[in-house]
């Protein structure tokens, strides 16, 4: 009897999938990491999100593990290295939430460049605030795209339909539908709109500093769905308040809740507009993540 644990909440559907195998003993509930390592002795495929952090030491435990899926694109909260050590299998589902996440991209920029969320503020305060609301249009702007992967594509596609320009920079990605691939630079000096979609490693890690924003035009509109930790957010909060980023709209955050000193600076700020790492969290999305988890599961275990 394989055994398959749960530890991040699934689609109904998949789990339904899963559990419709009888030589499958599938188990769904969250437990802490100290409950996980006594279970992982004897547990064949783990299946997380992103709430369960799947470290070094807990791999280290696992007697039987052979897969850890992950429901989701990133595979940040999985210890990656140390699971191929043991001979442990990673997998994910990239592209099944990208719709979700570019929507998500499209609307974190609308809300910045045409101040949706400060209106929507006054109003609700007894404030008609009309006059010091004026607001950009993305026709005709720039957008520059870091990370051309699932993500990254549905968001080009997505601008170009709002008559955007689209660059875009990837190093593993020649070229794209009608995207213009550039290096990182010039893709700082020519985009009005900037928007990242890289995971988070030593590559990336604070890709948007102080250096990359003074290459930036003037009142350029920063966009973060990807991964916290791929802005310095210390340099955007100065960008931000000296005028050389004119707005940012945010998903994730380096420290999360973010509820330090800086972030909570950085949250006041009203050309900020911010959701809480909501980027995957449509009814949609999160069907697609677990039916696809799942069936790449029973496809590995030869179902």
């Amino acid at each position: 009897m394989i055994r398959i644990h749960i530890n991040d909440p699934l689609d109904e559907e998949a789990l339904s999938l899963l559990k419709s195998k009888p030589d499958l003993n599938v188990t769904s509930e969250h437990l802490s990491s100290e409950e996980l390592a006594q279970a992982l002795k004897e547990v064949d495929v783990l299946i997380v999100r992103s709430a369960t952090k799947v470290r070094r030491d807990l791999i280290e435990k696992s007697t039987r593990l052979k897969i850890i899926g992950r429901a989701g694109v990133g595979l940040d909260n999985i210890d990656v290295a140390a699971a191929k050590e043991k001979g442990i299998e990673v997998l994910n589902t990239p592209g099944a939430s990208a719709v979700s996440v570019a929507e998500l991209t499209l609307g974190l920029m609308i809300s910045a460049a045409r101040h949706i969320h400060k209106g929507s503020i006054d109003l609700k305060n007894g404030q008609w605030t009309k006059k010091s609301l004026k607001g950009h249009e993305l026709f005709e702007k720039t957008l520059g795209i870091i990370g051309l992967g699932a993500i990254g594509r549905e968001v080009a596609k997505r601008a170009m339909a709002f008559g955007m320009k689209v660059l875009a920079y990837d190093p593993y990605v020649k070229e794209f539908d009608k995207v213009e691939v550039v290096e990182l630079d010039d893709l700082f000096a020519r985009s009005d709109f900037i928007t990242l979609h890289v995971p988070l490693n030593d590559a990336t890690k604070h890709l948007i500093n102080k250096e990359s924003i003074s290459k930036m035009k003037d009142g350029v509109i920063i966009i973060n769905a990807s991964r916290g930790g791929t802005i310095d957010e210390k340099a955007l909060y100065e960008g931000l308040t000296s005028g050389k980023v004119l707005a940012a709209g945010l998903d994730v955050f380096e420290i999360e809740p973010p509820n330090d000193e800086l972030r909570t600076k950085l949250l006041s700020l009203p050309n900020v507009v911010a959701t809480p790492h909501i980027g995957a969290s449509t009814y949609e999305g999160q069907k697609r993540v677990g039916i696809e988890m799942a069936k790449i599961i029973l496809a590995k275990l030869g179902f």
